[in-house]
């Protein structure tokens, strides 16, 4: 698996230094039950969260661009500080690496150029807000995209930015980290990096790969 290779020379310190990433801290993300789920959020928001149990609680997002085209090669969330023992790709229920063919890696399919990380208690959030919005608007329901999603990415003046927040339901702390994914449509792998005491350290999704 020589992606996890690649992942383990440009994460396994505390910063990421290849001059063709530029890299930037972009906000915090609330998990509510340490449960993480990853997906497009338009067409897998059923997806199943990971099968590791992460620490709950806010932790920082970074993001890393691929500096020729300014589009996202990488997603990363930060847990601890600890130093890194171990990488390994992150899989959910049911999904055994030891069936994966050479090369072959478990992830999600994006179809709307969006992917994303959220606790599965948001996820929930972001399901029901969809079913209310759908059963109040009937016919005129035009999707989650655009009922939810458009308006944190675009305003009269165009796109805002690569990237967005989202909160699904204001009685609900947990958030949605949202972004553009790599050149667009794909399927994309998730790693994990571990303390020596196997304690998530970081989880970092490839979108573009950079070696």
């Amino acid at each position: 698996m020589t992606h996890i290779e690649n992942i383990k020379k440009l994460f396994s310190r505390n910063f990421v230094e290849s001059p063709l990433l530029e890299s930037f801290e972009v906000g915090k993300i609330y998990l509510s039950s340490g449960k993480l789920v990853a997906c497009d959020p338009l067409i897998t928001n059923d997806m199943l969260p990971f099968s590791v149990d992460f620490p709950k609680g806010d932790f920082s997002v970074l993001l890393h661009k691929e500096r020729e085209s300014n589009c996202v090669a990488y997603a990363e969330i930060i847990f601890s500080n600890s130093e890194i023992s171990d990488w390994k790709l992150a899989t959910t229920d049911g999904q055994n690496i030891k069936d994966l063919a050479e090369e072959e890696v478990f992830g999600y399919p994006v179809e709307s150029g969006m992917g994303c990380f959220m606790d599965v208690d948001t996820q929930e959030q972001l399901n029901d807000l969809e079913k209310r919005l759908y059963h109040s608007k009937g016919v005129d329901f035009m999707g989650i995209y655009e009922e939810f999603f458009h308006d944190y990415f675009f305003d009269e003046n165009g796109a805002i930015d690569q990237y967005a927040f989202l909160k699904p339901a204001e009685e609900h702390p947990g958030t949605i980290f949202a972004f553009e994914t790599g050149y667009g449509e794909g399927f994309y792998a998730s790693y994990i990096g571990y303390d020596k005491e196997g304690t998530p350290v970081k989880i970092v999704t490839e979108f573009i790969e950079i070696s």
